[in-house]
């Protein structure tokens, strides 16, 4: 830990990253899940070493703020003292609730852990950016259509069996399509990807590679595994060993948008990591509620804004294990998962978390909110963000459905949410600035002092129950109202 990552880059144990409120660290569990005594340690450490932060990014890591440079050595010392094996290197992720849902096609475990032996016997993390990613998605109730990745495999029921549809750059909806296979040849065709990438350099992604090396992996079937440690995909070996044809090597750069392959970067939304969609398409659900498992049943438990102080996640924990928990899962979506209660047992704990002031209802208005630390947290924040986001959510349920996420931004950073979301309040000079339909590095259209903030969401809010058509979603109603009519509502005294 002699140097600090730059922004952008994946802010490890190892590694941690400067922000504005200290150092960062993020942690993902090679076990994918936490005892719920590792979790209280893990609290604990967090309020003795950082600033009594902790989150749950929108990809489903979990983040330690507020350090300094002795105090993240000392949490990394805690962290193996506490038994906690961390991964490291090129993230192959796969579903909260993976192996233990009865509705997944197939347990992506053993996919994953075969692209991970692969990437290592390649040599590969050492040559590949720290934001670069595979998903091994095997679905069910918790699928991880909303997470963005250079390489996807998503298991589909073919007949009687299993194949893998291999997806590159973007989540399930953006990403482009290669193929179908056997798992054999996903796990060939995936690492065959990562290689392509990493002859790019260590900035690539999958959206830097061409047509051509598409195509070919698109109308590939089967490679013979003594071969693929020695070949160079990128130069075209790999069409050398075409058994078929795919109907979606057409698609590849031809009607596909390959702009939105790659993640920017960012803290809170997991943007470092490479991302999630602030958007649930069916049939995603956000992790919060019970959900059945092959052996017994889960309670998720989300984080409000992804972030709560450890205290409070100690006390739930705390409470948690003396309710029977086994196991508690860090869930895309900024939730926790605590596995191994009964039903009696999940709906104390439900009570306990509400009273905490955790989200336990999938319908909270917080839960269509991206909010960073801002002030004064966050030494870039220059509006308080969570005590405006809170307000709104308060006052303004009715605006915040389905159809839009707001962004509260302390800075024009814009942490907390990478992307455009309906309405962004960022923190600057002139105070609480509104952008309609655009990111907080926009220039905004409006003003209003940061205090008076949320008045102005108020207003727009006010406009649109006055406005809506019966039926009529509020990114439906705000592009109606027009940009300039809903800056000029923002505005208003």
């Amino acid at each position: 830990m002699n140097a600090f990552s730059r922004r952008g880059a994946c802010p490890a144990l190892s590694a941690p990253m400067q922000t504005g409120d200290g150092l960062l660290v993020r942690l993902n569990p090679v076990a994918g899940g936490l005892l719920p005594k590792s979790l209280i340690g893990l609290g604990e450490a967090a309020s003795r070493h950082g600033n009594g932060i902790m989150e749950v990014t929108a990809r489903g890591s979990l983040q330690i703020r507020g350090l300094t440079p002795a105090s993240a050595r000392l949490l990394a010392m805690e962290v193996n003292a506490l038994g906690i094996a961390v991964r490291t290197g090129v993230l192959v992720e796969t579903g909260p609730l993976a192996g233990l849902d009865p509705q997944e096609i197939a347990d992506p475990r053993p996919l994953a852990e075969r692209i991970r032996a692969a990437i290592a016997e390649a040599g590969l993390a050492q040559r590949l950016g720290p934001k670069v990613s595979v998903i091994v998605d095997g679905g069910g109730q918790l699928a991880m259509d909303v997470v963005t990745a250079d390489v996807r495999l998503a298991a589909v029921r073919v007949d009687a069996g299993t194949q893998w549809r291999v997806v590159v750059a973007g989540d399930s909806q953006t990403a482009t399509l290669l193929v179908m296979v056997e798992e054999d040849a996903a796990r060939d065709i995936a690492v065959a990807i990562l290689r392509m990438i990493a002859e790019k350099g260590r900035e690539a992604h999958a959206r830097d590679l061409s047509r051509r090396q598409l195509r070919s992996l698109a109308s590939w079937r089967v490679l013979p595994p003594s071969i693929l440690p020695d070949i160079s995909p990128s130069r075209g070996e790999i069409g050398g060993f075409v058994v078929g044809s795919s109907s979606a090597a057409s698609e590849i750069g031809e009607n596909r948008d390959q702009s939105a392959i790659s993640p920017l970067e960012g803290e809170m939304s997991g943007r470092t990591e490479g991302g999630a969609v602030e958007r649930l398409p069916v049939p995603a659900r956000f992790p919060i509620g019970i959900f059945d498992l092959t052996d017994g049943i889960a309670l998720g438990i989300g984080l409000p804004f992804g972030s709560m102080p450890a205290e409070k996640i100690i006390a739930l924990t705390q409470y948690a294990l003396t309710l029977g928990a086994a196991e508690i899962r860090l869930a895309p979506g900024r939730a926790l998962l605590f596995i191994g209660l009964s039903p009696t047992a999940c709906r104390s704990l439900q009570q306990a978390a509400t009273t905490l002031g955790f989200v336990t209802d999938a319908a909270d208005p917080r839960t269509r909110i991206a909010a960073c630390p801002g002030a004064p947290a966050c030494a870039s924040g220059r509006i308080a963000t969570r005590d405006i986001a809170e307000t709104i959510a308060a006052e303004n349920r009715d605006l915040l459905d389905a159809s839009v996420t707001l962004h509260i931004s302390g800075c024009a950073k814009g942490c907390a949410h990478p992307g455009p979301a309906a309405l962004t309040l960022v923190g600057g000079e002139n105070e609480a600035g509104l952008v309609v339909d655009g990111t907080a590095k926009a220039l905004p259209a409006g003003y209003r002092p940061g205090y008076d903030a949320a008045r102005g969401v108020g207003r727009i809010a006010a406009a649109i129950r006055e406005a809506r058509f019966r039926g009529e979603t509020t990114a439906a109603c705000l592009t109606r109202l027009g940009a300039a009519g809903v800056t000029e509502l923002y505005r208003q005294e």
